[in-house]
């Protein structure tokens, strides 16, 4: 496959950044609720950056959002002078931006210098930048090595050669230490708490050189599985997350269960028929053998009444201590922390619909931008790359907010036209057909498809010796106009659609903890026959409903059922969201169908499940994780009945529904194990690709 050759994109640490943000403490984090500017994937060069003054800005600004703004870069400027934090030379003061490309500054001599500290961080993006230039900072910087500051928990904050090096910095560290002259530039996207972020940076900074420990970069954890204290914000401590690499076995618990239940299921239907026996003796009539019809629907039906019985029994008495461990399919102790200068690129992927942009996506964004900074600090990169169905269907004004949110907090993104099999006649539409029941599996390939033809692209480029960061980002931004030009229109994207080495896939309402991409990657490192992690995840209440509530108790009943029976040793399973996905595992597996390449299964409901069918064909395991507890990811869940009733309209077709080919050509869990009944007698009631899997 011509896929599998393709080099993922190597980013260099310092040139490579996303539009996100980073929780500086990883417990105050710096993201207003409230949406922020925040900048573009491709920044503008220096010269070419787009800003303008106050006197003649353009931006849909009322006079009394300048005037408050001129007042806040006022202020920030009379705390950077009361803090000494100046010494009123060119080059140092405070920047803050009122709107869309439009910034002001303090001093205003800011303003003119060219490639100066103010056409770069207009070129940032940020809310509000400052610099802070004491002795401390000075002296560290003067007799430091180190290509970055040690921080809190096993962070970093970036060291730059100059000024001009800002702009393509690490965004999400919201600092950055300037060599030459000699300064840190602060940045937040909230002006009130630049100072305090400033503050906490020159407290640690001190704190750093005091205990003098010649500098040496830390560990980003510990190393053994014994527990470790870690200093939390306050001051307080806490004991540190334990780490488990010991070879993992293969357990037979849910096997020994299972056994059981079955021979439940014998006992009872062999006393049902020794009564039988008796009465056939006593009158000798046969008929009641008529019976035997019912055996296997009696095994069907009681089967998972014995199942249950058995589990339940089992969480009584033990034993349990197997749901803090790790065995082969199940991960309750995280992977010892990878601890390399390069770690690998992650890319969120987030399939959204008609989805509300502020109630919906943006609270998901926000926690993904937590979660990515807090990587990039740890050294790692990541990206988002949201696959929106909706941009197409939405009306102008609407498909333009998401465009400009998109843009603004550096989101690559794909939309696909809308679903037109019979366009009229003159209407000059063109025909395109959004395959299946429920379009997820097919936004998704489609959007998946246009990065691999931007990689395919790419990877023929000729790299000479001197190839560089911006030089990458040029042949990128080239090649993805070309193929949006190839598609003639029916395809809309911008950004940074790459797909890196893993692919954590989300909903468009999920949470996700600050601190994981770290630990999903280094589990997936040390595991390289596992294509999937399935994480445990908890619910996000949004109201008090009794109807929210029940399905809250409900969904954390499913996922607790999971839990066991994985950690007793069943197969993992994978439920479309919330979990890690090795990428060239997804290019392993791909197939094509009508000249194009694609990785999930378009014609079934259960794309999850035909995944891990044929991942687990091809030899790959996968693994349900539950190390980051309920509180980590989180997931909606419906707020009405006639919510659940659409979403288990969803599984009841898929449930009840067969298989009408090979190919699995219908929908839904049964009809990728059965084929149709009528067809049993030609083909066997099990469809070849369940056969493969067993």
């Amino acid at each position: 496959m011509e896929m599998n050759q393709i080099q993922m994109p190597q980013r260099p640490p310092m040139a490579y950044h996303n539009d996100d943000d980073d929780n500086y403490d990883l417990r105050e984090s710096p993201y207003p609720r409230s949406p922020s500017g925040m900048s573009q994937y491709y920044p503008r060069s220096p010269s070419q950056s787009s800003f303008v003054s106050r006197a003649d800005s353009t931006a849909p600004l009322g006079s009394a959002g300048a005037f408050k703004c001129d007042i806040m870069v006022k202020f920030l400027r009379q705390r950077q002078m009361e803090k000494l934090w100046s010494n009123s030379v060119d080059g140092e003061g405070v920047i803050l931006k009122r709107g869309k490309r439009d910034f002001v500054c303090q001093p205003s001599e800011l303003l003119f210098e060219q490639n100066g500290l103010f056409a770069q961080v207009s070129a940032l993006n940020v809310k509000v930048a400052m610099t802070v230039k004491t002795d401390v900072i000075e002296t560290f910087l003067r007799t430091s090595q180190l290509p970055y500051v040690p921080y809190l928990d096993g962070l970093r904050i970036q060291v730059l050669p100059n000024v001009t090096f800002l702009s393509k910095s690490k965004k999400h560290h919201f600092a950055a230490f300037i060599q030459d002259p000699g300064f840190l530039v602060v940045w937040h996207d909230d002006p009130e708490q630049v100072i305090t972020r400033a503050e906490k940076i020159e407290q640690h900074l001190v704190s750093l050189l005091w205990k003098d420990e010649n500098l040496v970069i830390p560990k980003s954890e510990p190393t053994s599985a014994a527990p470790s204290i870690r200093e939390k914000a306050g001051g307080d401590v806490e004991e540190a997350r334990q780490y488990d690499d010991k070879p993992r076995k293969t357990i037979m618990y849910q096997a020994i269960l299972m056994g059981l239940a079955g021979l439940l299921v014998i006992l009872t239907i062999g006393v049902g028929w020794r009564k039988v026996a008796v009465e056939v003796k006593t009158d000798s009539t046969y008929l009641r053998l008529a019976l035997a019809a019912v055996i296997l629907p009696q095994v069907w039906l009681g089967w998972f009444f014995f199942q249950t019985l058995v589990n339940g029994v089992s969480q009584l008495f033990g034993p349990v201590n197997q749901l803090e461990s790790n065995s082969r399919t199940f991960s309750g102790i995280r992977s010892k922390r990878l601890e390399t200068d390069t770690l690998p690129h992650v890319t969120v992927q987030c399939p959204v619909y008609k989805e509300g942009l502020w109630s919906v996506i943006d609270p998901t964004m926000i926690s993904i931008r937590e979660a990515i900074s807090t990587y990039e600090m740890q050294g790692g990169s990541a990206n988002i790359f949201v696959n929106d169905d909706g941009m197409q269907l939405v009306k102008e004004s609407e498909a333009n907010e998401r465009r400009e949110y998109y843009e603004e907090h550096n989101i690559g993104w794909v939309a696909r036209p809308k679903h037109n099999p019979s366009p009229k006649d003159g209407s000059g539409e063109k025909a395109f057909v959004r395959a299946g029941k429920f379009k997820k599996a097919s936004n998704m390939n489609y959007a998946m498809n246009v990065s691999a033809r931007i990689e395919d692209q790419l990877a023929r480029i000729p790299r000479h010796e001197s190839w560089t960061q911006q030089d990458e980002d040029e042949a990128y931004k080239d090649i993805l106009q070309q193929v949006i030009e190839q598609d003639q229109g029916r395809t809309w994207a911008q950004g940074d659609v790459r797909i890196g080495d893993y692919i954590l896939i989300i909903d468009s309402d999920t949470r996700v903890p600050a601190d994981c991409f770290l630990d999903m990657v280094s589990e997936m490192e040390a595991s390289p026959q596992v294509a999937i992690i399935q994480f445990s995840s908890g619910v996000m209440n949004v109201t008090t409903s009794f109807f929210e509530k029940g399905i809250t108790f409900f969904t954390n009943l499913v996922y607790t059922a999971i839990q066991f029976a994985v950690a007793n040793g069943d197969i993992a399973p994978f439920v479309g969201h919330n979990a890690v996905l090795r990428w060239s595992a997804l290019q392993d597996i791909a197939y094509e169908e009508e000249g194009v390449e694609k990785y999930w299964a378009e014609n079934t409901v259960s794309e999850d499940f035909d995944m891990a069918l044929r991942l687990q064909s091809k030899g790959y395991d996968l693994r349900f994780s539950t190390y980051f507890g309920s509180e980590g990811f989180q997931e909606g869940v419906s707020l009405t009945v006639y919510d659940e009733l659409a979403r288990w309209e969803k599984y009841a077709y898929g449930e009840f529904a067969v298989a009408h080919s090979n190919q699995a050509d219908s929908s839904g869990c049964s009809e990728l194990i059965f084929n149709p009944f009528i067809y049993w007698f030609t083909r066997g009631p099990v469809t070849p690709l369940f056969r493969k899997f067993m």
